[in-house]
């Protein structure tokens, strides 16, 4: 069933839309995986690699495998000191370079993001991880054409990214493309099953062209994976007022306020179904 979209209910998913916009699959922090299996931000793995690290001190890849560690710990100016010395020992590695560009995303220096991503990628052009880094900063400041080349490159030279795929569909969605949004929101899911971001990007797309049942069921899986995931309660609160439901969906706004108190959309989506302003008619 289609339906007829009120300039109210447009202007609520163009928010969402913008919300989804915003959120990234992470471009994890990469490692060697030579010294540990765990890249744990914990006091006690970090007090363990600090040992493998004073007993080889000329192997830059203990560097970087605690500098993951700190990153992860949120020790982002000790992480950056160990990605600096993992590449001092070897400007090649190529790993550590991605590694202290995501450090740096995460610290707002974009330049010097942009700067490392690209490092790595002159020494390795099929990095894939540094190709999603660097397409998703191109994205954030809406340089679309770099970044579609950069999400486009990672999907040829490892069509098993479900990154790309995301961050492509992402790009896709703010264009208003939303047939080929889902076609790349679907390909992620198929890739990751367990990752609820694609799902929720893939329910904003769903909802934006008025497949409200589609859009609801994608929310309600991302939910089952992140019971904890703000952008999806909102959005499934949306889906809900669009059908009528008010008191579930005034539920589900309060949820998102709860997790992330002050987020718009769920505030202005809770003003709505309050009001008792007209539903979408159906």
């Amino acid at each position: 069933m289609r339906l007829v979209w009120s300039p109210i209910r447009l202007a609520a998913v163009g928010a969402l839309a913008a919300a989804v916009g915003g959120c990234v699959v992470d471009d994890a922090v990469q490692s060697t995986g030579r010294i540990v299996s765990t890249q744990s931000g914990s006091p006690q793995n970090i007090a363990s690699l600090t040992e493998v690290v004073q007993a080889n001190p000329q192997d830059p890849s203990v560097y970087n495998i605690r500098g993951t560690a700190y990153g992860r710990a949120g020790r982002m100016k000790d992480a950056l000191a160990d990605f600096d010395k993992a590449i001092a020992l070897d400007p090649t590695y190529y790993q550590a370079y991605a590694n202290r560009a995501l450090v740096h995303r995460r610290m707002n220096n974009n330049d010097l993001a942009v700067s490392d991503y690209s490092a790595a990628l002159r020494i390795n052009p099929s990095y894939d991880t540094a190709l999603v880094g660097r397409g998703n900063i191109y994205r954030n400041r809406g340089d679309n054409e770099r970044a579609m080349a950069d999400f486009n490159n990672a999907i040829r030279v490892n069509s098993g990214d479900p990154r790309a795929y995301h961050n492509r569909a992402l790009i896709y969605q703010s264009q208003n493309l939303h047939s080929f949004a889902v076609e790349d929101f679907g390909i992620a899911i198929g890739l990751d099953p367990q990752a609820p971001e694609p799902y929720n990007g893939r329910g904003v797309s769903y909802l934006a062209t008025g497949d409200v049942d589609a859009a609801l069921d994608d929310f309600n899986q991302a939910l089952q994976l992140d019971r904890d995931y703000a952008d999806a309660w909102a959005n499934r609160g949306l889906a809900l007022e669009t059908q009528g439901d008010t008191n579930k969906a005034r539920a589900a706004y309060n949820r998102a306020i709860q997790l992330r108190p002050g987020y718009p959309p769920a505030k202005e989506g809770l003003a709505r179904v309050n009001s008792g302003r007209p539903k979408v008619p159906s």
